[in-house]
């Protein structure tokens, strides 16, 4: 039976990923409601259909659970991150504008899209991706790829490279063994998925929403899932390739083509999956890296309250994947960087951070590292650093979003952004497999 949204439920995703402030019972006829699923393709959302504003729905009652499956508010018709078109302040319309220098070089200035193996939709917020058959023992996974150390097979199949998954291969279970089949699927050695929990997220009491009170995944990994696997016929490289769906056939998936899937038997970020046709099509989170706003991919966390917040699969395995080691030789992660306490509003041209979220304003909009065409050193295992503004700073004037790592960097450096409750800056040892998607600029 299919999670239904029938509370006004009030949640965000840890990271940026899985916010929501809605009410809605939105799953059962989303074009109802404007929301990914429904009305135009791939269910668009303009930038004018956000969540309804936190006073028009009924606060949940404590204890009251978030659904399973994805946000329904989770879209990325978001004022926050879409760029302005150049022809504002100009005496000549958009159209007297030419193509975005990114179009001849893609480390130019303007949109995209990074990960290619899709078709991306930046209305609605998704990438509809190649869907991969494979079994862990006699039961039946589906899953997707997004990235790999093979820098001929990125090219080829439009994932994206990165070398450093070579330095997660380091022993216990953050790296899986898969063999490619003659039928083509992969079979893995170990690591499974159960979709069947029900996630839970309950916002700590006002103003202070972060950290939430209960925080309890929907999709969680055995001992030894990870989303890494490393091919042992294929070159021995790593790729990335989280699980979907997991102890489910083909044509009980095939009833899910056209939408509204059983969340508690696929990844919360599914929107649709039609093995058919050979896709799944996947919900994006807005943020930003070196001052571009981008696109990215949530889908695994090594936390509960990581997975819970983000609406990702909890991926023991990930927790054997060292942190705090950034760009230094044998690294595996690149940093995501986030604020418990950033400005709040909405509507706040400078709103940002957890509490914001939680208070159902929009996403917590965190930035990135470094990612392909901006850095060499990219990443999908992201090391959280998580900021927290000062009451210094705060009087003074300072506080405001912050879209660049040198600049979280610098205010961390001055003492005007630390760690949780003062601590030291750095990492919180949360790692999250999000795999970047796309650009803006």
């Amino acid at each position: 039976m299919s999670h239904r949204m029938t509370k006004c439920l009030v949640a965000s995703c840890l990271l940026g990923a899985a916010w929501l402030a809605g009410c809605s019972a939105a799953r059962e006829d989303p074009a109802k409601a404007g929301l990914p699923g429904g009305g135009g393709p791939q269910g668009s959302i303009t930038p004018e259909q956000s969540s309804p504003p936190l006073a028009q729905c009924e606060p949940p009652p404590e204890g009251s659970p978030t659904p399973g499956g994805r946000d329904d508010m989770d879209v990325i018709g978001d004022d926050d991150v879409a760029p302005a078109p150049p022809s504002i302040g100009a005496d000549i319309p958009l159209t007297y504008f030419g193509p975005p220098p990114s179009s001849v070089q893609p480390e130019l200035v303007g949109p995209v899209q990074l990960l290619k193996a899709g078709q991306l939709d930046t209305a609605a917020g998704t990438i509809t991706l190649p869907l991969y058959r494979g079994q862990v023992g006699a039961q039946p996974v589906w899953f997707v790829l997004t990235d790999t150390t093979d820098l001929g097979n990125a090219q080829a199949l439009g994932l994206n490279h990165s070398a450093k998954l070579h330095y997660a291969n380091n022993g216990g279970n953050s790296v899986r063994i898969g063999r490619f089949e003659m039928d083509a699927s992969v079979t893995f050695d170990r690591g499974l998925v159960d979709f069947s929990p029900e996630r839970r997220v309950v916002p700590g009491a006002p103003p202070d929403f972060f950290p939430p009170s209960v925080a309890q995944p929907g999709a969680v990994g055995d001992a030894g899932y990870s989303p890494l696997v490393l091919i042992e016929n294929a070159g021995f490289h790593v790729y990335n390739a989280p699980i979907v769906a997991g102890n489910v056939t083909a044509d009980e998936l095939n009833a899910w083509c056209t939408g509204s899937p059983d969340y508690a038997r696929v990844h919360d970020k599914v929107v649709r999956i039609c093995p058919q046709e050979g896709t799944v099509t996947l919900s994006l989170t807005p943020g930003f890296s070196f001052a571009k706003p981008v696109l990215y991919l949530s889908m695994d966390a090594n936390t509960e309250l990581a997975a819970a917040m983000e609406g990702v699969t909890l991926a023991p395995g990930l927790g054997d994947v060292p942190v705090g080691r950034d760009d230094s030789a044998f690294s595996a992660v690149e940093r995501i960087f986030a604020f418990v306490n950033g400005p709040s509003g909405r509507g706040n041209p400078q709103r940002q951070g957890f509490n914001s979220a939680l208070a159902g304003e929009g996403g917590p909009l965190n930035v990135l590292g470094g990612i392909p065409t901006v850095a060499t050193d990219y990443s999908p295992l992201w090391d959280l650093n998580l900021g927290e503004w000062t009451q210094d700073a705060i009087s003074k004037g300072y506080r405001s979003r912050l879209t660049e790592e040198f600049a979280i960097l610098g205010f961390a450096q001055r003492g005007f952004v630390t760690g949780p409750g003062g601590m030291p800056y750095g990492s919180t040892g949360i790692i999250i497999n999000c795999p970047i998607v796309h650009r803006f600029l």
